[in-house]
């Protein structure tokens, strides 16, 4: 059965004037930065749109609220602010760069604005180096008119979008954070268990410097964050500015913490100005913000990008042989499994791909398809990955789960997933999943907070 509104939204996308650029779409007019030497982009946001407007919905989602729903209350960290999806919180300048501006209202209530990437991926290559970095300018406010002010970027582990308390065990990167208005930029790793564990938690492992040359509120500076599997024992380390100012050695941490976040499927990265909480109240020594804190101050992004060099592409095109068995035949779970090749399905429909072969699609909250006699063998599994495309826009995304043997069943993993840029625009995501062995029913589901269409897929396939 076909869906009018999927011919429509492709309309769209055919005619929408675009470029796209390492898997994202962008206006004709875009300037990215030129990756470092020896470095491959994998993901950027340069935050070309017009003035007054939101934050791609392919690359991002905006938080809103006082905590993610069945999370801890005030974001885990004592902040007092509300998040919301208004463009006087978070917004496009027009100028190349996204504001995020904290203010109050005449009733004492602030409000800010928080987002955190679509993709939960970003992982340093087996052999390679994992590169984020942004091009920030933080609140430019000081004194006791900054008092509570909290920018931040940073990134979360991929396991923390379906258990909102499994921090800190599956790892937190702290790019950049600042509090207070304070000339300086802190470097943070919160890991392991809390309280206490190996990274001293709730504090973390972190260290502060002051912004070379001018002072962190005044200019823009460059933070970013590498993750380094070339070397053993692997290394976490930061910089402003080109310039290291602190690092984290993999034997610092030991097992079982050190594999607990790095074994997983990556990270997902967030920027967001937060107002008051334990960081900030503890450095005051008091509660913020004040009464002579002023409000819309923002914090300025110019770009964020992700960057790997060397090692081994973590997501790259499959190399064995498609599975597609006739009806009672067995499947080879860590080869490509066509997901036109289904055994049973409920509302998608199979369309030809610009990639060859067939796809499925018009995909929408509470489909499914079913693969019979997928083998896992013995020995476990590390990922799983599957090759989605999306042209859902405004806003609209959900997961591509897994389930074994029942659609009941919960699901033994996921991936979250938004607007690609057009739905034959491919790309290959990762997700994290339990192990699994033996020979089972496998169930892609599909599951969304919107009546949309908002994925196709092409094929997936299980990694050891």
């Amino acid at each position: 059965m076909t869906r009018p509104r999927r011919l429509r939204l492709r309309l769209l996308a055919a005619s929408a004037v675009a470029v796209v650029l390492g898997g994202y779409a962008v206006s004709a007019d875009a300037a990215l930065p030129s990756p470092p030497s020896g470095w491959t982009q994998v993901w950027a946001d340069d935050f070309t749109g017009g003035a007054n407007t939101l934050p791609s919905s392919g690359n991002w989602i905006i938080d809103t609220g006082t905590s993610y729903p069945g999370g801890p209350p005030q974001w885990g960290t004592g902040e007092i602010q509300t998040y919301t999806n208004s463009t006087s919180n978070v917004a496009h300048d027009g100028s190349g760069n996204l504001r995020i501006t904290p203010l109050r209202n005449s009733a004492g209530q602030w409000t800010s604005a928080r987002i955190e990437t679509q993709r939960t991926d970003f992982k340093a290559p087996a052999g390679g180096i994992l590169r984020i970095e942004g091009r920030i300018q933080m609140p430019n406010v000081t004194g006791a008119e900054a008092s509570g002010y909290w920018p931040a970027f940073w990134a979360l582990g991929a396991p923390y979008r379906n258990d909102r308390y499994s921090w800190p065990a599956i790892g937190e990167f702290d790019v950049m954070e600042n509090v207070n208005g304070a000339n300086a930029v802190w470097g943070v790793l919160h890991c392991g268990v809390n309280p206490g564990g190996p990274c001293n938690e709730t504090l973390g492992i972190g260290t502060s410097r002051a912004c070379p040359g001018s002072t962190c509120q005044s200019a823009f500076h460059t933070y970013r964050f590498e993750w380094d599997r070339s070397v053993s024992p692997n290394q976490l380390r930061w910089y402003v500015d080109g310039q290291q100012y602190h690092s984290v050695s993999q034997s610092q941490i030991g097992e079982p913490h050190w594999t607990n976040m790095t074994s997983h499927a990556g990270y997902h990265i967030l920027l967001n100005v937060a107002m008051g909480g334990a960081f900030p109240n503890g450095v005051a020594g008091s509660a913020t913000p004040t009464a002579a804190t002023v409000p819309g101050r923002p914090m300025l992004v110019d770009y964020v990008a992700v960057y790997t060099r060397g090692g081994d592409d973590t997501s790259p095109p499959p190399t064995t042989p498609p599975t597609t068995p006739p009806p009672g035949g067995v499947r080879n779970a860590y080869a490509t499994i066509e997901a036109e090749s289904y055994n049973a399905q409920s509302g998608v429909i199979t369309e030809d791909s610009r990639e060859g072969g067939q796809s499925i699609g018009a995909i929408r909250n509470g489909e499914w398809a079913q693969f019979d006699n997928v083998d896992f063998g013995t020995g476990g599994v590390r990922d799983f990955l599957a090759r989605v495309a999306s042209g859902a826009g405004g806003g609209v995304s959900g997961l591509v789960e897994v389930r074994i043997d029942s659609r009941s069943n919960a699901p033994i993993g996921s991936f979250a997933i938004g607007d690609t840029g057009g739905w034959f625009n491919w790309r290959s995501v990762p997700g994290n999943v339990s192990s699994v062995s033996g020979r089972h029913t496998v169930f892609l589901t599909f599951s969304s907070g919107q009546p949309n269409d908002f994925v196709n897929v092409n094929w997936f396939q299980f990694r050891r």
